[in-house]
This record gives structure tokens, C-alpha cells and sequence, in this order.
């Protein structure tokens, strides 16, 4: 059913409910019911151990391959490059001024006295010198499109990366 038909029954309910609760009349209106669009159930939550080995193998040569990608232009400082890598939902994280501030107020940059303004400046000087050489050693599903992509450490403790999820036929950062 289109919006405007939708409308124009909410609006013809509204006026006849008006006629009638104004009237004096015992006599009860009619009012034509208007039918609420069908719930879509929420989806089933997600198993990660339902993703097949090929598609666990298929995905992490993926992001492995992305994070080469990534660490080639964080080295070459290339930030609208970067800025293509991002999803529009975490480009405007990093670009709000709270987020900005907050990554302002980490010792690191306090003890060089940086204030960043921008999410260039974010790039510049938190992203450029600790990501320029990650790699990725392993992936972890959320949900079928989105993954969790880790490095271990040389001590052996696991280390997350980034966030990635699948929008459209690309992997996007999300976190």
C-alpha cells in the first residue's frame, strides 16, 4: 500500500472520529479500520560457527589482502585514500567533535601537544604512525557480513585491528 493512501485513510479515520465524538447522537460510528503493516521478525541471531571453513578462508584472504591495501596507503600518508576505506557511519564518528576531543585527551597526544580538529588530523597523527605496518592473523565473525580482523602480538595476546563489514560488494572499516 502506498504512503499516500495510508495517509489520506489516517486523515478520512480522523475526521469521521471528529464528526462523531462531536455529534450528540447514541448512535455508534462506523470507522473503517486501517490495517497495520506486517512486523518483520528480527533475524535469527547469528552462529559464527555456521560460516563454512571455504567461506571463513575466502574471507580472511579478503581482509588480509585489504589490510595490504590499507597499510601501502597509511604509509604513503594518502588520507582521502584512507577516507574511501571507511564507512559513512565511522568517517562521521571520527570526524564529530566529541570523538576528536576525546582521542585529544589521550597521553599520547597530550604529551606532544597535539589537539586534533579534524578527522585528518586524526589520520595524520594517530592513524599514520600506528597502522602503517599491521597484519592481519586472524578474523572473527559477528555477523555474516561483518568481522572483527586481529593481530597477535609477540608476547601472544590477541590484538583487534579493525571492524570491517561488507556493504555492498566492498569491506568497509566500521570501528
Amino acid at each position: 500500500m502506498k504512503w499516500y493512501t495510508v495517509t489520506y485513510r489516517i486523515l478520512v479515520c480522523t475526521i469521521i472520529s471528529c464528526i462523531a465524538l462531536s455529534c450528540n447522537s447514541d448512535a455508534p460510528a462506523h470507522i473503517e479500520e486501517i490495517p497495520q503493516p506486517r512486523q518483520t521478525q528480527a533475524p535469527a541471531s547469528f552462529d559464527p560457527a555456521s560460516v563454512s571453513q571455504e567461506d571463513r578462508d575466502a574471507v580472511m584472504a579478503e581482509i588480509q589482502q585489504l589490510i595490504q591495501q590499507l597499510n601501502g596507503i597509511i604509509r604513503a600518508q594518502n588520507y582521502n585514500a584512507w577516507v574511501s576505506f571507511l564507512a559513512p557511519d565511522y568517517y562521521a564518528q571520527i570526524s564529530s567533535p566529541e570523538f576528536l576531543h576525546e582521542r585529544s585527551q589521550s597521553p599520547a597526544m597530550r604529551t606532544r601537544n597535539i589537539i586534533l580538529r579534524s578527522s585528518q588530523d586524526y589520520f595524520t597523527h594517530v592513524v599514520v604512525p600506528s597502522r602503517a605496518n599491521d597484519r592481519v592473523d586472524d578474523i572473527e565473525f559477528v555477523t555474516s557480513n561483518r568481522v572483527n580482523a586481529f593481530t597477535v602480538s609477540s608476547t601472544g595476546n590477541r590484538l583487534r585491528l579493525y571492524g570491517f563489514e561488507k556493504i555492498g560488494n566492498e569491506w568497509k572499516i566500521v570501528s
